[in-house]
């Protein structure tokens, strides 16, 4: 006999009422165990269950854990620590033909990288890559968000557009979600069902939820460009080892196109996703300086040369990081990037997260007023013409 007694009601109970959830849980559970014994039924409460137990959630931690340090290995049919992966791309890189044979997937939105290329990517990006893998994974989904709540809400908890429990207002809502990849399990949960003996109804059931179909992936290379050609002299800045901030080829592309071409199409799509997913600090300080908000444009998570940064303002040659505890032991690769950026033009102002979080006026006065320090280069026709919000 088990109790789920952790969760949104014990939540809404203990917020309504003003009394700990610990307390009326106990006290319910107790309840619970008086009926059920006065009604005669006969239970071995030497194994009961609840789900608020320290010793029984810490369990659902435990595999919780388990499964965002492993990936399927399609070839072996089994979860493998997600660290032979990262082994793998450490001598053998990635290549999106690898996926059916190394995944049984198809990573459609994960570009080729050599070895190098995975040892050079900073630590969010190379999370980023692994979220491709991970049997737990982040990502972005459509979810009944109520507000009122605070929390999503599973279909069966809205009734005609508001949540059942209070009667809040919910939305759809994008947002980012823990995901599982139980897909990478259908062919082992099907052939399993051949060992069961159950009804052959249940186990059509059963194949009907699992819902495995087979389908054909046909791929087309295209002979074109990473990036857009605008005009004769424009498109992506040529940031190459031999590239400077006093080359030809800087002083005649001027535009936001600053990603090295190598590496461009793979680059874009990180940044992309990390648009998506900002840290809480990056959401706050960018709220503060999108737009026109210091004076000039600011873009974030923009590509310059090999590196995502995390702000910058093109016109003022200005790179602003927010940096997490992880950047406490990347101290060397942080001073090669930023002696990078300013051989390519640019100077560099750090923040830690904390510094956002917790004095976000004092952080915003500092990027004002060195930006307005500086001199603005003028845009070219790129920088006009691709004017868009990356918001």
């Amino acid at each position: 006999m088990g109790y789920d007694s952790f969760g949104l009601p014990a939540e809404q109970y203990a917020i309504q009422t003003g009394q700990h959830p610990a307390k009326t849980t106990e006290v319910n559970i107790a309840r619970y165990r008086e009926q059920l014994d006065n009604i005669g039924f006969s239970f071995d409460w030497d194994r009961e269950v609840r789900t608020s137990d320290p010793a029984y959630y810490k369990w659902t931690q435990w595999i919780f854990l388990q499964l965002f340090d492993s990936w399927y290995d399609h070839a072996a049919q089994q979860a493998k620590p997600i660290a032979e992966l990262t082994a793998r791309f450490a001598t053998q890189g990635w290549h999106p033909t690898d996926a059916c044979a190394l995944t049984g997937d198809v990573e459609e939105e994960l570009g080729a990288f050599t070895a190098a290329e995975w040892t050079a990517f900073d630590e969010r990006t190379q999370q980023r890559i692994l979220q491709h893998f991970r049997l737990a994974y982040l990502s972005e989904a459509w979810v009944n968000w109520c507000p009122a709540l605070g929390t999503v809400l599973a279909n069966d908890e809205v009734k005609d557009g508001v949540s059942e429990r209070g009667g809040h207002p919910v939305e759809r809502k994008r947002m980012p979600q823990w995901s599982m990849r139980i897909t990478a399990y259908a062919q082992r949960l099907i052939d399993g069902l051949d060992t069961l003996d159950w009804s052959e109804s249940i186990k059509e059931a059963q194949r009907n939820w699992i819902g495995r179909s087979e389908g054909a992936l046909v791929r087309f290379e295209l002979k074109m460009p990473l990036t857009p050609a605008l005009s004769q002299g424009e498109g992506e800045m040529p940031l190459g080892p031999d590239a400077s901030a006093g080359s030809p080829s800087w002083g005649d592309r001027q535009g936001y196109l600053t990603a090295d071409a190598k590496k461009a199409g793979k680059l874009h799509g990180f940044a992309r996703d990390m648009r998506k997913d900002p840290t809480e600090a990056e959401e706050r300080l960018w709220q503060q300086i999108r737009g026109h908000a210091t004076g000039g444009r600011i873009r974030r998570q923009h590509v310059i040369d090999k590196y995502i940064v995390d702000f910058v303002s093109l016109p003022k040659r200005l790179v602003i990081e927010v940096d997490g505890g992880v950047h406490l032991d990347r101290q060397v690769e942080d001073a090669a990037r930023t002696e990078r950026l300013k051989e390519l033009g640019f100077d560099v102002i750090r923040f830690t997260n904390e510094e956002v979080l917790t004095d976000l006026p004092r952080v915003v006065d500092t990027i004002k007023a060195t930006l307005a320090t500086r001199p603005d280069h003028k845009a070219g026709k790129d920088e006009q013409a691709w004017n868009e919000d990356l918001s």
